[in-house]
């Protein structure tokens, strides 16, 4: 059990260390890492995670890793305790990374903020944070699979299982890209709708 803890952890300093943009460009890669490639949770149960992170308050990231953390061993069959200790290795491991790069990092930008190899570098992250983000929504969406006779695409019926939802993601694009109704309204509604679909 140690050693998956000690695993857990280094997975997360890892994602962290490599995500680039905040909470919702590291939910793509710790879904590539926890869920695809090392199969500690399903896909539906850590969509059922996301949901929860982006209820709660905190950045969505720390909230996803923290939960994730505490699934993977409550998953191996681990205690209680062990199970909470799983949720703070991960939160911890999450943004050590970040918080040791900023710390050297900090004392350095108002000298380097306006050399040009600097504006080079952010101007080059902005839109992979942007390819991070879609990727990710894709990823909820969307399994892609090289077979041989070419690439398959299969929509995961964990998160569409019907048209219900097709419809409410529609709506939700379009009321947030239209109407321009922020995330905490279009939440509220989701889960009023999602509890008068389900009555």
């Amino acid at each position: 059990m140690i050693g998956l803890l000690l695993e857990l952890f280094w997975s997360f300093f890892l994602i962290g260390l490599f995500t680039v943009g905040g909470g919702y460009a590291v939910i793509g890669i710790i879904q590539s890492e926890i869920v695809i490639a090392k199969g500690w949770i399903s896909e539906s149960v850590f969509t059922d995670i996301l949901a929860i992170s982006q209820m709660t308050p905190g950045p969505v990231g720390l909230n996803c890793s923290t939960y994730v953390g505490y699934e993977v061993m409550k998953n191996a069959g681990a205690s209680e305790a062990l199970a909470c200790l799983g949720s703070a290795a991960a939160s911890l491991a999450v943004v050590l990374p970040s918080f040791l790069i900023m710390l050297a990092i900090v004392r350095f930008y108002t000298k380097f903020h306006t050399n040009s190899l600097f504006q080079g570098v952010m101007s080059t992250l902005r839109p992979a944070v942007a390819g991070l983000v879609g990727a990710a929504a894709l990823a909820l969406m969307l399994r892609f699979n090289l077979g041989g006779s070419g690439p398959i695409v299969q929509i995961l019926t964990d998160n569409f299982p019907d048209w219900k939802s097709w419809a409410l993601f529609a709506a939700s694009f379009a009321a947030y890209v239209w109407l321009k109704l922020g995330p905490m309204v279009l939440l509220a509604a989701g889960a009023v709708l999602g509890l008068l679909i389900c009555a």
